[in-house]
């Protein structure tokens, strides 16, 4: 499970990832940090000036998530790793699926831990990358009460430009987390099992704690 202060953490910065207006001309050949910094810098102000956000009303994030955050993100990627080898054997409607009941799972989490967004400031350091790369580590922290908390985020070099497929807050990658749930899921029930499984939790009331 992901504690409350991972949660909390995450929800500073997966929702900090969304550029509050439509994604510039140069946005295909911006760098991958400077993409993670323009955006993060624009959203947590917002967050902090917005208190419906704040307050977690579901309806706002995930129109959020839907318009800002979504475009810079590869969900499928994302959502398939998550859920390991048995993506591969899921049909076209069941990843569909996958995905909507993922997001909504992940609206609902950072709904509830919104409220801890305050003063935070994020603290990108040294991209070390090499010119070619096309999947590269960009490192952060945020800053505000308390310790540092470390968020680094996973990219990848498309057409489109820079999208992230994974992230790590504390040590804990995101992916990597849900992977071992979601295999639990599967083999006890299936992919329509862990399907209605995310469903299910997804409808259950924020708590900005454990997922």
């Amino acid at each position: 499970m992901i504690n409350r202060r991972i949660w909390n953490a995450a929800a500073a910065s997966v929702l900090a990832l969304g550029a509050w207006g439509f994604m510039p001309a140069h946005a295909a050949d911006e760098s991958p940090d400077g993409l993670i910094k323009r955006v993060s810098s624009d959203v947590l102000e917002t967050i902090k000036k917005d208190p419906q956000l704040r307050g977690g009303d579901p309806s706002r994030v995930n129109a959020l998530v839907n318009e800002k955050v979504m475009p810079y993100v590869n969900f499928r990627r994302m959502t398939s790793a998550a859920v390991g080898p048995s993506w591969r054997k899921a049909t076209p409607e069941q990843q569909q699926r996958l995905q909507e009941e993922f997001k909504a799972l992940l609206v609902r989490t950072y709904s509830g831990a919104l409220h801890e967004v305050t003063d935070q400031t994020i603290n990108l350091k040294p991209l070390r990358a090499a010119p070619g790369d096309t999947d590269v580590l960009v490192r952060s922290e945020i800053l505000g009460r308390g310790d540092p908390v470390q968020l680094d985020y996973r990219l990848e070099k498309t057409a489109d430009g820079w999208r992230i497929y994974n992230l790590n807050v504390l040590g804990v990658w995101l992916v990597d987390t849900y992977r071992s749930q979601f295999a639990q899921e599967i083999n006890a029930r299936g992919i329509d099992g862990l399907i209605e499984s995310l469903a299910s939790r997804s409808k259950m009331p924020a708590t900005g704690g454990k997922s």
